[in-house]
């Protein structure tokens, strides 16, 4: 499997208050995104795979959605994640 205990333990320690904290807005953001650079990838190479591409679309959505609680709530936090993880050019 492509998403292992190690790797969300790593991105929730990186992004998050620690490793086992998968709560914050910023974790659940950068496992997302993490998530959704993996589908672009197979998407690539599998262009008929239409299940995978409405899953895409779901995460997009939810990564959206939590962009825009993060900028309602605290604007720096926002500016934070969206450099740190390349968000926006």
């Amino acid at each position: 499997m492509y998403l292992s205990k190690e790797v969300k333990e790593e991105i929730f320690a990186k992004h998050g208050k620690g490793k086992n904290d998968t709560g914050t807005a910023e974790g659940q953001i950068a496992l997302f995104t993490y998530r959704i650079n993996h589908l672009s990838g197979h998407l690539k190479t599998n262009r008929k795979d239409f299940n995978t591409e409405r899953s895409l679309v779901m995460l997009v959505g939810k990564r959206r959605a939590l962009l825009d609680y993060l900028i309602k709530k605290d604007v720096l936090r926002y500016r934070a994640i969206v450099k740190e993880l390349g968000l926006r050019k």
